[in-house]
């Protein structure tokens, strides 16, 4: 039932994204593991795990257009849900140092060592598994979105001032993931991982498996996606963000349409922070700078707002240029960005994706032929060309 609800759900370009990711979780590895450096197809191992923090980010640009796109809500906060997934995924990889560590404490992580720490912090139990890890990256965000949403919705707070709670919320959890008192490594934060379900995590095919991993989280996310904003459920999304009021005086419990998304947003930007540690090796405070969800609505806005493909597109590219970019000229990078939002917003308004449907839905119209009318009273009636 549920597989024949996600097929449904996938129209002509959401069908080709979703195989192309597929395609790319399935050649990208081979070409790296099956082809010798002097091979011409050869894929290096660092260009692989640079396009798998793509992948990562395009996963969380995604996640943002869910509800900002869909659902009007514009959120700066969406790097905190990224963040905390993160740091799940990051306890379980510091619990699997063991003795390994500089230290050679069996159970304390290095840094609680070097802070004194005598015993490992309760809410550190259960990390050394990767099921409970794996559930903790679910659930840490999803419930920090259910209780920040159940208040924030009810009260109806909209527009910029929601934007600016959510980075308030944010600014928060930077400040209180900087105390080295916290039991989360302070501002240092976690690195030099071993060992992810008991691989090495620097081997190639450690790597190799993680974007792989990363493309298929990516498509699987893109299909719920569809299936969400192309049910009943995700047109009443749309009517929340084009008229919350008319909406509301129909019956319907906006706040709970929004509650819903949010979470499930937040759920999916969980998961790109779990996918993207073991992938770059470190996890600190500075993921919950609110720079960094600001970034997150460049790669939406750049990609196109509420097309589901944009912001994947939008994300490869904005970091891409990113990283050309600040090799050549690290000290103008952020007046690039800058500029570039600025250009978006006032040339590309619906983004590189939505201007370019747009284009071709206005070629459309004016090639398609119109049929002639009915004649009605004997009399022929002209065939209007379309506009």
């Amino acid at each position: 039932m549920i597989t024949a609800f996600l097929l449904r759900s996938l129209d002509r370009r959401i069908s080709i994204a979703v195989a192309l990711l597929l395609v790319v979780a399935i050649l990208v590895p081979v070409l790296n593991l099956a082809t010798g450096p002097s091979h011409p197809l050869h894929i290096p191992t660092y260009i692989m795990a640079l396009f798998g923090k793509y992948l990562t980010y395009a996963l969380l640009a995604l996640a943002l257009d869910l509800v900002w796109g869909f659902c009007g809500i514009l959120s700066l906060g969406h790097g905190a849900f990224f963040a905390l997934g993160g740091y799940a995924m990051g306890m379980y990889l510091m619990r699997q140092i063991g003795s390994r560590g500089v230290y050679g404490d069996p159970v304390l992580p290095d840094f609680m060592v070097f802070l004194n720490w005598k015993e490992l912090p309760w809410f550190w139990y259960g990390f050394d598994q990767f099921w409970f890890a794996a559930l903790m990256v679910l659930a840490v965000p999803g419930l920090l979105a259910f209780v920040f949403g159940w208040f924030a919705f009810r009260s109806r707070v909209n527009g910029v001032y929601l934007s600016i709670i959510t980075q308030a919320m944010t600014y928060a959890l930077l400040l209180a993931f900087f105390r080295n008192d916290m039991g989360f490594g302070g501002n240092n934060g976690m690195t030099d991982f071993k060992d992810i379900l008991g691989y090495n995590i620097q081997a190639d095919g450690t790597r190799a498996s993680l974007f792989a991993a990363t493309a298929i989280f990516l498509a699987l996310s893109l299909t719920i996606a569809s299936a969400i904003v192309r049910s009943k459920f995700g047109k009443v999304l749309v009517g929340v963000r084009d008229a919350e009021s008319r909406t509301r005086f129909l019956g319907y419990r906006v706040e709970h349409f929004k509650l819903f998304t949010f979470v499930i947003s937040a759920m999916m930007a969980g998961i790109a922070g779990a996918l993207y540690v073991p992938q770059v090796g470190i996890i600190n405070p500075g993921e919950f700078a609110p720079a960094n969800s600001i970034e997150v609505v460049i790669w939406t806005a750049v990609g196109g707002r509420g097309t589901l493909i944009g912001p994947i597109i939008g994300a490869i590219l904005v970091n891409g240029g990113k990283t050309i970019f600040t090799g050549l000229f690290p000290e103008f990078w952020l007046f690039a960005l800058g500029g570039l939002f600025v250009a978006v917003t006032l040339f590309l308004p619906k983004g590189v994706v939505g201007t370019v449907s747009h284009y071709f839905a206005k070629r459309k119209i004016v090639t398609e032929p119109v049929p002639p009318a009915v004649q009605e009273d004997g009399i022929e009636p002209k065939i209007q060309a379309a506009e």
